[in-house]
């Protein structure tokens, strides 16, 4: 199940909600107030390898220059 991170408009709290896809979003704050809104994070990427290199994604026959 997803983390969602949600702040109170109201009182500045940070919550965190753990809720399925499906899941309506949360409505209250854990202090009980009802103007939440939910943040975005950064989404878990990972890079792994050497790098990403120009010549990665070429293709054969093609030439580097636009």
């Amino acid at each position: 199940m997803p983390l969602y991170e949600y702040i109170c408009l109201t009182c500045g709290r940070r919550f965190d909600a753990r809720q399925g896809f499906n899941d309506p979003a949360a409505t209250t704050c854990p202090a009980g107030h009802h103007d939440v809104r939910r943040l975005l994070g950064h989404p878990a990427v990972h890079f792994r390898g050497k790098g990403f290199y120009v010549t990665d994604s070429k293709k054969a026959g093609h030439s580097g220059s636009r």
